[in-house]
């Protein structure tokens, strides 16, 4: 196991329980794949620095997790076919 930092952006216009069902299927896959979360922190809506998708805001989550290595890159391919996300990073933590 490694530990790992995912950060994620949702989609501004969502609702709070859109973006807590988001959260909660992320999670299930970590933990589904035999890794752990260690912490959850929702940063809210921010500005972005530059558009995406024609918007100028989104909803930050923060991950801190340990996972098994290979798990990463179907992580990431699970995130790409998450609708409401918009940008993501799964960063190595020393």
């Amino acid at each position: 196991m490694r530990d790992y930092e995912l950060v994620f952006i949702i989609q501004p216009d969502l609702d709070e329980a859109g973006v807590k069902g988001i959260v909660e299927k992320v999670q299930g896959w970590i933990t589904e794949a035999g890794g752990t979360v260690a912490k959850i922190d929702n940063w809210g809506k921010r500005r972005l620095a530059y558009q995406i998708n024609k918007r100028r805001e989104g909803q930050y989550v923060l991950f801190e997790m340990q996972i098994p290595p290979t798990f990463s890159s179907e992580l990431e391919r699970n995130l790409r076919f998450l609708e409401p996300v918009m940008r993501f990073s799964i960063i190595l933590r020393d």
